[in-house]
């Protein structure tokens, strides 16, 4: 190793992936020690840190051209050590000059004031904080009017994040690219119109509302107003995920959901209001569209959406079947077995869109309507690979021996079916017809019906679900 040039041992370094065997190599010899330090850039670090300041000014020093930092405390204890605090940012700040990325996970100790410690890193482009309870909107505010070229940022469960200046701010430098906020208790659906022209940049956007403590302000009909009249330009959102999000008819979310041209991958979880026409709209204008997953709510009671016609049927399904070329992953889901004879799926609806599109990857959960005659149409599902069944009580053994007629079927799990036993798995023993089996939680099949039956066997059985 002696004689090996220091491009070519760095070269060697920078292929191995682990971070232990990193350790383990740079401790062969003082050489390797020293160019692994110089090359290190991403460092994961935790509960471990004890003391924790100070044991991340060693680190620090050892690895100076840092960019990437990902400090989380999950599972920690105060037996564990003092967690890192404000002081700990003021080091990761004046020690990492290189410092683009940076993670909080469960960092309860760090406050505004070390927020406004990172706005000195002027190339900081990426900020994920995970529950951080301290941290308000006036911390983020300090860190965005510093830190111009942020261009991801996530927010998850940052309960005390109650003003929302910070989007307006970030929203006027049009850098944001990729922003994601996860039940943060305090912000709202009408809060994103804040985003204003920086609409045009984000590429990805995830909005999760807290569902058990949402905040009154999202039913403010005037900020929805508001949102409704001004012009909202997504042409480069390639993902978008809302979740447990009002969605007013022709107004706030409705609009971005029609505006999306370039959209790959479309997540809508219990989002109440959603109607045909906003998914047709999508369809129109997503010719590019690649996977949806939705799951459907049962309870419309929302004084919000009282006077407004909910719909959501096989239009949206033929809409997607008939614009959406390109789409290959779907997953509908039912968020239970009662329904609103108004708002569904039908069997036929489904069946229509796997036949019209290159669809390799099926998921369906809480489908009542699918049954044994939709397993036998798979039969015909030239791209098929992936097949995911949840609840589905109404296929049985004869619907599932016709998976070892699938074209290309390879990845089969089962979940909670109640109507398929260890004769529906017999046919597939053997055969090597599919490379991998899961099954969770159904009753009538046993652990020693699932061998043999795939290359690769998962199988779980906890009935608790039942009863």
């Amino acid at each position: 190793m002696d004689d090996l040039p220091d491009q070519l041992v760095w070269d060697i370094l920078s292929r191995v992936k682990k971070n232990v065997d990193k350790n383990s190599a740079s401790l062969t010899c003082k050489r390797i020690y020293k160019l692994d330090n110089e090359q290190r850039q991403s460092m994961r670090v935790g509960c471990g840190l004890d003391p924790a300041n100070q044991a991340l000014t060693l680190l620090c020093n050892r690895f100076p051209n840092l960019e990437k930092v990902e400090i989380t405390y999950a599972g920690w204890m105060s037996k564990l050590g003092k967690q890192l605090d404000d002081q700990g940012l003021v080091i990761l700040a004046n020690n990492c000059p290189s410092l683009t990325a940076l993670t909080l996970s469960y960092c309860t100790f760090i406050t505004d004031l070390g927020l406004r410690h990172l706005a000195s890193c002027s190339k900081l482009s990426a900020l994920k904080l995970n529950f951080t309870p301290r941290i308000t909107g006036c911390g983020i505010l300090s860190l965005v009017v510093g830190c111009k070229n942020l261009t991801i940022l996530h927010l998850i469960r940052c309960l005390n994040v109650t003003s929302v200046e910070w989007l307006e701010y970030i929203g006027k430098l049009e850098t944001l690219e990729d922003l994601s906020i996860k039940n943060c208790r305090a912000l709202g659906e009408g809060d994103l119109i804040k985003l204003g022209s920086s609409w045009r940049k984000l590429k990805r956007l995830q909005f999760e509302v807290d569902a058990n403590y949402r905040y009154m302000k999202v039913y403010d009909r005037l900020a929805v107003d508001r949102w409704q009249k001004q012009w909202i330009p997504c042409e480069s959102m390639l993902e978008l995920s809302l979740v447990n999000c009002i969605i007013s008819p022709g107004r706030g979310l409705a609009c971005v959901l029609g505006k999306c041209k370039n959209l790959e991958k479309l997540h809508l979880d219990m989002c109440v209001g959603v109607r045909d026409s906003d998914i047709i709209g999508l369809a129109k204008k997503s010719s590019k569209l690649r996977s949806i997953s939705v799951r459907v709510p049962s309870d419309f009671s929302l004084p919000l959406l009282m006077n407004n016609p909910l719909r959501l049927t096989d239009e949206s399904l033929r809409a997607l079947a008939q614009n959406c070329p390109m789409l290959e992953s779907v997953r509908i889901s039912f968020s239970d077995g009662e329904f609103p004879s108004f708002s569904s799926f039908t069997q036929n609806g489904i069946l229509n869109l796997i036949q019209m599109c290159p669809i390799r990857e099926l998921a369906l959960d809480h489908v009542y309507s699918f049954d044994d005659i939709g397993m036998e149409a798979l039969c015909s599902a030239h791209y098929l690979e992936t097949l995911e069944l949840v609840r589905c009580q109404e296929i049985s053994d004869e619907g599932l021996q016709l998976v070892g007629q699938f074209p290309r079927l390879c990845t089969l799990r089962l979940k909670n079916c109640l109507g398929v036993t260890d004769a529906g798995l017999y046919p597939l023993a053997g055969t090597d017809k599919l490379d991998f089996l899961a099954v969770e939680d159904c009753p009538q099949i046993s652990e020693k019906g699932v061998q043999g039956a795939a290359r690769s066997v998962s199988f779980r059985q906890d009935l608790s679900w039942m009863y």
